[in-house]
């Protein structure tokens, strides 16, 4: 299972990036366990944007966890929007990555 999760900024830049190290050493964990697929920030620079993988039949708990583990979370700076997805076209080529 595939998830799009779409992080949307909720303070200022200038305090995003006081705990954008924090954020990046999370999801290189995450990538380390095969979970992150993908990860960077939009243009402009509101939030940015996360694919990840699950096994499937992933409890949404699961989900909310990675969530919730993320320093912006944690330091209220930015919310979540988590979008499973199911990809028709090209999953093979994800599956690989």
């Amino acid at each position: 299972m595939y998830v799009i999760a779409v992080v949307r900024y909720r303070k200022p830049l200038e305090e995003i990036l006081k705990v954008v190290d924090a954020h990046r050493a999370y999801l290189r964990e995450l990538k380390a366990r095969g979970t992150l697929v993908a990860s960077g920030p939009l243009e402009p620079r509101f939030g940015g944007a996360l694919l990840l993988r699950f096994p499937d039949g992933t409890p949404d708990a699961a989900l909310l966890a990675v969530r919730d583990g993320d320093p912006f979370v944690q330091a209220g700076l930015a919310q979540y929007e988590l979008l499973p997805w199911l990809p028709n076209i090209g999953r093979e080529d994800l599956d690989r990555a």
